[in-house]
């Protein structure tokens, strides 16, 4: 199967369109009997879609959101920068609650093809993005981190459109 580029004015239109019904599926997935078959389905879905999806095509993620940094992260990418981990925060991090996030969206390690200037060193949470793959919390558990993503990541709505279509199009049926 070959990725394919992403129109990303087109994938906006259609989970603007399904926003309200996928939130409202997302909200109650942690109380649906298949909680375990989805958490499966989700990595499934996930592979599938990044064979399908060329993220390089859309980069919405690092577009319209931030990572969140890790310690480690903030050390690794100040190092491969030439600035201390104190330059890093002030000119590039911000508190947001607990955690500590990009002052600026985009990315300000995004290039304007889409691709990561700082890739092989990215936070933890770029590497793992978006997340659906994972099998611990899952994605039942995660369902409120989807919330936000599945209308920001083509490959996260792929994900949720499919679960929803086995689940709640089935009991339509």
């Amino acid at each position: 199967m070959t990725s394919r580029n992403i129109d990303l004015k087109a994938f906006k239109l259609k989970a603007s369109r399904k926003k309200k019904t996928y939130m409202t599926f997302l909200k109650g997935i942690h109380k649906r009997k298949e909680r375990k078959q989805i958490d499966k389905w989700a990595r499934e879905l996930d592979k599938e879609a990044f064979a399908k999806i060329d993220c390089l095509s859309c980069g919405n993620c690092c577009k319209t959101m931030t990572p969140t940094f890790l310690p480690s992260d903030i050390k690794r990418i100040a190092k491969d920068q030439k600035i201390s981990t104190r330059e890093f925060h002030e000119r590039y991090l911000m508190k947001d609650g607990k955690d500590l996030v990009n002052k600026n969206v985009p990315c300000q390690f995004l290039n304007p093809d889409n691709k990561c200037r700082i890739y092989a060193i990215r936070p933890a949470d770029c590497r793992g993005f978006p997340h659906t793959h994972k099998a611990n919390p899952g994605f039942v558990k995660a369902s409120s981190v989807n919330q936000t993503f599945f209308f920001r990541c083509p490959i996260v709505f792929h994900v949720v459109e499919n679960i929803f279509k086995r689940v709640v199009e089935k009991e339509e049926v």
